[in-house]
């Protein structure tokens, strides 16, 4: 059974964007050590487009072999003119407004979400499954979620799309590890009490 793991930025107050959920402002806070963690541990995270100018296109994957990320954070790479965001995985967007996929690497889940995603995680892989944002799409999934990753920057929103937009329930999860940074940014990996 593969895991699926949410690997997610978020503020200190727990928000990963703004009201309207742009994350923009952790960007920022990404310095050489912490760039330097991301390419090394989780290099198959940085999306393709960004990864050929920083002369890293051909880092293996790690931990995660395919994708799943909400219409929104998806919007982002359309509207940069990119098609196929995560070249280098499989990529899947939830989406129930987005008819056709505008890429032939890129598969549109519709509909039985939960059930795609449990196939998913049924597979037979060495590699996890990388849940990238989206607070009503990590809600829709808390059940299936089995590890989060949470980046901490040093800031405060104050108000701003929350990790998970889901109705209240109590989810337990054990911390396996946490990483400090010389910018302030903290790495805390959660694993899922079952």
């Amino acid at each position: 059974m593969r895991n699926l793991t949410y690997f997610i930025a978020c503020s200190i107050d727990g928000f990963i964007g703004d009201p309207e959920g742009d994350a923009s402002a952790m960007v920022s806070l990404v310095d050489a050590e912490f760039f330097d963690f991301l390419k090394t541990e989780y290099p198959e995270t940085l999306p393709t487009a960004g990864r050929r100018p920083l002369g890293i296109d051909d880092l293996p994957n790690k931990r995660f072999d395919t994708i799943v990320q909400g219409r929104r954070s998806y919007d982002l790479a359309l509207k940069e003119g990119i098609t196929s965001p995560y070249a280098h995985m499989r990529q899947y967007v939830a989406s129930r407004t987005l008819g056709e996929s505008p890429d032939p690497d890129v598969e549109i889940i519709s509909d039985d979400l939960v059930g795609r995603v449990r196939a998913l995680k049924a597979e037979d892989s060495a590699y996890g499954i990388y849940l990238c944002g989206g607070a009503e799409l990590a809600g829709a999934l808390v059940d299936e979620i089995d590890e989060l990753v949470i980046k901490t920057y040093p800031i405060v929103q104050g108000s701003g799309m929350p990790m998970f937009a889901a109705g209240f329930s109590v989810t337990p999860f054990t911390l396996e590890s946490h990483r400090a940074f010389g910018n302030g940014t903290l790495v805390r990996t959660y694993r899922r009490q079952r």
